[in-house]
């Protein structure tokens, strides 16, 4: 990996540490001018016509998706950004009253309200799984709470306020065993993490362009198994979603882009495709081993530095890294970090309620590291950082 080269391709890495890719990671110079590019050519002839030129490189997001996460193009939708692909899927379920939901108290905030939002309108049950003892989702706990009536297992991968890498793969294969629906919140493990579906055995995946995968704002999109597609209904319809065939009468589209709607942000998908094929470039797996190799060398350092406090617990953990530092609160320890040209984020217990509750937690700083990250980013961190160490 020619990480100068990388760095080259992200000139701001010049002045500024992007250690918050879990929230949104910069764009690399080929998805910025394939966004431009399109808006230039919209402002000169229109966004149909422009659109109409575009026809092939839109049609290359759906390979360059399904590459990434092993998937058929047909199995993959363009949505505008993973909490409307996971609740596109969500609510394309037929859920009767007393069914029941397994979920994991690292579920992602907006998810978690479109499942009060449906037991409250449609009278389903939330069953939560326990956390095993280092962390994550208990899988050997979530095969014993599975009844007649559990209608849905869902999951997210990694949280937005943990590093903790939940055991996807083996929960699907519980979900497997038992003709379950399994839905995968993929919003942070895809694009620092290398995915595969099949392997991880879920019935559908959500995804975001703007965080680890380096796209654009307000893009992402869904993959739904091409057995289940058929069964799935949307909540809601237009005519790139289904045909029109007579007056009284509509046929839903055959794929996963039956989740999609005919007005979208053109420049948005071609970057986001772009922003793919860069990272498959690079490689996944490449990408996910340079990333552990980066994120455990930053945990080591914070370990070292007097009054640093970690919070990540797992057996598997990832670029994400969760810390306060005593004596100073986390907003003021992001704000002073940010000063400094370093990109950090804070997570509150208003994000994360189930976790933080449980946890006695009000707000913990949060670093993400990516491939283009390097040790002279981790040594300008650590420095700032330990100027209000104790």
């Amino acid at each position: 990996m020619d990480i100068r080269k990388l760095r080259a391709e992200t000139p701001s890495c010049r002045d500024i540490v992007h250690f918050n890719n879990a929230g949104a990671s910069p764009t690399p110079a080929p998805v910025h001018a394939a966004v431009l590019a399109h808006l230039e050519r919209e402002r000169l002839v229109g966004g149909y016509a422009a659109a109409q030129t575009a026809a092939e490189r839109l049609s290359a997001f759906y390979r360059e998706a399904a590459g990434l996460t092993g998937a058929d193009p047909e199995e993959i939708a363009f949505v505008e950004n993973a909490t409307r692909a996971w609740e596109m899927a969500f609510y394309a379920i037929a859920f009767a009253p007393g069914d029941r939901v397994l979920a994991h108290v690292s579920e992602y905030g907006s998810n978690y309200m479109a499942l009060l939002h449906k037991a409250r309108t449609s009278g389903i049950v939330i069953d939560w799984i326990p956390s095993a003892p280092t962390g994550g989702v208990d899988v050997a706990a979530l095969g014993k709470m599975i009844t007649s009536r559990t209608r849905l297992i869902a999951l997210t991968h990694v949280p937005s306020h943990s590093g903790v890498v939940n055991p996807a793969a083996a929960v699907g294969k519980v979900a497997r065993q038992h003709g379950i629906p399994f839905i995968l919140d993929a919003c942070q493990s895809i694009g620092q993490i290398d995915l595969d579906v099949a392997a991880l055995g879920c019935d559908m995946l959500c995804a975001t362009g703007r965080k680890f995968l380096r796209g654009p704002r307000g893009t992402g999109f869904l993959y739904v198994r091409k057995d289940v597609i058929s069964s799935l209904h949307p909540p809601f319809i237009d005519l790139q979603a289904a045909r029109w065939t007579a007056t009284n009468e509509y046929c839903l589209h055959p794929t996963a882009q039956r989740f999609e709607t005919w007005e979208r942000n053109v420049a948005g998908q071609l970057g986001l495709a772009e922003a793919i094929r860069y990272a498959r470039n690079i490689g996944l797996a490449r990408i996910e081993a340079r990333n552990a190799e980066l994120a455990q060398g930053l945990r080591v350092c914070l370990l070292g530095l007097p009054g640093v406090k970690l919070y990540e617990t797992g057996e598997r953990l990832c670029s994400i890294i969760t810390f306060t530092l005593s004596g100073e609160d986390p907003a003021v320890t992001a704000a002073r970090l940010r000063q400094s040209g370093i990109m950090v984020s804070v997570v509150s217990r208003a994000q994360a309620r189930l976790d933080f509750e449980a946890r006695n937690l009000e707000s913990l700083v949060r670093v993400s590291i990516h491939y283009f990250n390097d040790s002279d980013d981790i040594a300008r961190f650590m420095r700032v950082l330990a100027d209000k160490s104790p």
